[in-house]
């Protein structure tokens, strides 16, 4: 039997932050696709050791100015090589300046020797995953409304910093994490889940959403408040289908449908393989609406 939590279905595009000049003008191109296709989300991947790539963050800023509905998240923010306290400041902004358009996405660190090469600090898994679960308690603390707050972690430390500004609408926390232990640690403490199907795929889904949930219940929460993202990378042609989201629309109509209905994802953020701009549009156009429909069909 599989899982479905019942929350509406959401889409978005996952954008690259090369700085060449055609990648960018297929980045415009892309999200100007996705606004006016009605998709509602651009997750960024956040690598700055990456020499062809532009920052982040000032990338997501630019994006929130360009558009209008469309809401940004990075997908995921890398913690080793930012503090936590300079994290929530900026989403904070963000969110003040987009009018509530801004999610946080989170990432325990990848690529050591390049986050080292760069000035991070090397963790070992443990040591990732503590920083990760700390960073989350420090990012909380500093989108409250105390006058002043105190956190002595073993990687992070706030000494009497007062907090602010607060983001204007409820901001998500979503951990991008895979093991059994951080999956766990999410459903106790984190809003949103994003793992990509190349680390991830639908068969492991079930177990990984089964530890969210057992974190969820430890804590008492419901696990249908925790949104479920899935990054897709794959390719809408008009073959036959030569694999998992590799083939025509109405394949890829089924296979979200039953990422939806049997493995409890919520919404789908789809990095194209090629021809960005033409897949954006037919994924807005071909493939979004009908997943609604379906869904909202079988949940009768």
């Amino acid at each position: 039997m599989g899982t479905d939590y019942g929350r509406d279905v959401t889409f978005g595009v996952f954008a690259s932050p090369d700085a060449g000049a055609d990648s960018l003008q297929d980045l415009w191109a892309q999200l100007s696709a996705a606004e006016n296709g009605g998709l509602e989300f651009v997750g960024i991947q956040d690598h700055p050791y990456q020499r062809r790539y532009l920052d982040t963050w000032s990338l997501m800023a630019t994006v929130l100015a360009r558009t209008e509905r469309l809401r940004v998240f990075p997908d995921v923010a890398n913690l080793p090589l930012r503090s936590p306290a300079i994290i929530a400041k900026s989403a904070a902004s963000l969110d003040v300046l987009s009018g509530g358009r801004f999610e946080l996405g989170l990432g325990a660190g990848a690529f050591w020797e390049a986050v080292v090469a760069m000035g991070g600090e090397r963790r070992a898994p443990r040591e990732a995953a503590d920083a990760l679960i700390e960073a989350v308690e420090v990012i909380r603390l500093l989108w409250s409304d105390r006058r002043s707050v105190r956190f002595e972690g073993e990687h992070y430390r706030l000494a009497g910093v007062k907090p602010g500004p607060a983001p204007v609408h409820d901001m998500g926390i979503w951990l991008g994490v895979y093991g059994p232990r951080l999956l766990r640690a999410l459903g106790r403490i984190a809003d949103g889940w994003v793992p990509s199907s190349g680390y991830a795929d639908p068969s492991k889904l079930p177990d990984m959403q089964a530890r969210i949930d057992a974190g969820a219940a430890e804590a008492g929460r419901d696990p249908a408040s925790i949104r479920r993202v899935y990054n897709v990378m794959g390719t809408i042609t008009d073959g036959a289908s030569t694999g998992f989201l590799q083939g025509p629309p109405e394949q890829w109509v089924e296979q979200v449908v039953e990422l939806v209905l049997e493995r409890g994802m919520d919404t789908f953020v789809f990095g194209p393989e090629r021809d960005p701009v033409v897949q954006v549009e037919r994924f807005a156009a071909e493939v979004a609406p009908a997943v609604r429909a379906e869904v909202l069909r079988a949940r009768g």
